[in-house]
């Protein structure tokens, strides 16, 4: 009998082995691991978290597992939710270009748990971190583009998935138990777009980290799921897509890794409007540029930043990261983008708000995603003109191993001490010789600076 897409993938999952992974494959997963944590400890203030915190605290049980940049410690499944929310709650998460997905900031908080409860040795954290990461990014390629177009954030919907994958590897499921974590996952596939803005974008990652954890438990405990939960007429990838690629889910698998794929943020704010931010920000260092001596920016994007990020007139800190108009009009006045661009007295400040007017922007289906056309007129009638042919960040122009702990150094400073945030990042670096990768959620705490 011919194994249905879901039970192969549960078979990879399960026969899969930490050297049958390529070298890149595993430095790609190590720099990934180190970015999440340090997008959540950088996230771990945030008031979504202390929303969420202050919300479910005293619901906690056992209180064993760590909560990345706080002292605080919770239950397993608190953990995993309230480290998937701080890992996206400043808009700085990884993103596999192809799909949009935000992988690493679902499957680590997943697991994260897990390894602080039992023995798990860095090696068997770092594949299962890895394997999540493949299926959550494959599982997206099935339905993308029309899934995310029709309005599901396809990070918690894909996401759930590549978490329960990751922990049905690393909770050593056979091949019925990690089917059945995988339908449980499929089922809990959830999050809207319409919540882009709010705080609700980033509950979407912590369910998802969740959801994953509850999954691989409940399948360990014999609860039984459909053994095709992703291709049946009713799974996932027909109801949730449109003539769904399923090939894809298995095409190749273990021989190409998606991983590969993925990028890191080098600004807090929608990943599509990183080539508009990259030219302005090319552009006005070029000309040293006055914002008074601007009189119109005529910007030609990808159809999808309009989409996506189209708000004229933010008037949040959450808005303004969705805002095509202002990162540009920032970048153009500031000549950086940073978290201090999106704080609320610059998203609302007059100068801001008035250079945001002047701002035009056309979707032009020729450019790529990662591409921008940028042209400045200036009172005094000189015209400027800038292309950015691949953004900074992105697979063409990718972060360097430098490039993402100096950025890991900004999100952890303040939070962690200097010398705990490189203790970190070294064990991230080594984490394949790490005896038990439970002390990356040690070092990633408060609790671990004494």
């Amino acid at each position: 009998m011919e194994q249905s897409p879901t039970q192969a993938l549960a078979q990879y999952i399960v026969n899969s082995r930490p050297e049958d992974l390529p070298s890149s494959v595993r430095h790609e997963s190590k720099r990934a691991l180190l970015h999440w944590l340090a997008c959540s400890i950088g996230g771990s203030r945030h008031p979504c978290v202390l929303s969420a915190l202050s919300a479910l605290d005293e619901f906690s049980g056992k209180r064993e597992c760590a909560l990345l940049g706080r002292a605080e410690r919770v239950d397993a499944l608190l953990a995993a939710l309230i480290n998937g929310i701080s890992a996206d709650a400043l808009g700085f998460t990884d993103t596999h270009l192809k799909t949009v997905i935000h992988p690493g900031g679902v499957i680590g908080p997943a697991i994260l748990p897990l390894a602080e409860r039992m023995t798990v040795p860095g090696s068997d954290f770092l594949h299962a971190f890895s394997l999540g990461m493949e299926v959550a990014c494959r599982l997206g390629l099935v339905v993308y583009p029309w899934h995310y177009e029709r309005g599901w954030h396809i990070t918690g919907t894909a996401g759930v998935v590549g978490a329960a994958a990751a922990v049905a590897r690393l909770l050593r499921l056979d091949e019925k138990h990690t089917v059945w974590a995988l339908g449980l996952a499929v089922t809990q596939a959830a999050g809207l777009r319409e919540m882009f803005g709010s705080m609700t974008k980033s509950f979407h990652m912590g369910r998802a980290a969740q959801g994953g954890l509850v999954a691989g438990l409940l399948a360990r405990h014999d609860y039984t799921s459909s053994e095709k939960a992703i291709e049946a007429p009713r799974g996932f990838a027909h109801v949730l897509g449109e003539d769904p690629d399923l090939g894809a889910l298995t095409r190749d698998l273990g021989v190409t890794f998606e991983i590969m794929q993925n990028t890191y943020k080098p600004f807090p704010c929608g990943i599509v409007v990183h080539p508009a931010a990259d030219g302005c920000i090319a552009l006005a260092t070029k000309h040293d540029l006055d914002a008074a001596e601007i009189q119109q920016v005529t910007l030609r994007v990808h159809p999808l930043v309009l989409e996506l990020c189209g708000r004229k007139s933010p008037s949040t800190t959450g808005e303004a990261k969705l805002s095509v108009f202002h990162s540009a009009a920032m970048s153009l006045l500031t000549r950086r983008l940073t978290l201090s661009e999106y704080e609320p007295d610059m998203v609302n400040r007059v100068d801001v708000v008035e250079l945001r007017s002047r701002i035009r922007v056309f979707p032009d289906s020729s450019i790529r995603e990662d591409e921008a056309d940028l042209r400045v007129m200036l009172r005094s009638g000189t015209e400027l003109h800038h292309h950015v042919d691949h953004a900074i960040g992105s697979a063409a122009r990718p972060m360097s191993d430098a490039d993402i702990e100096a950025k890991a150094y900004g999100l952890t400073e303040g939070v962690l001490s200097r010398s705990q945030s490189e203790e970190m990042m070294n064990a991230c670096w080594s984490i394949e010789h790490q005896p038990r990768a439970g002390i990356l959620a040690e070092l990633g705490s408060v609790r671990a600076s004494g």
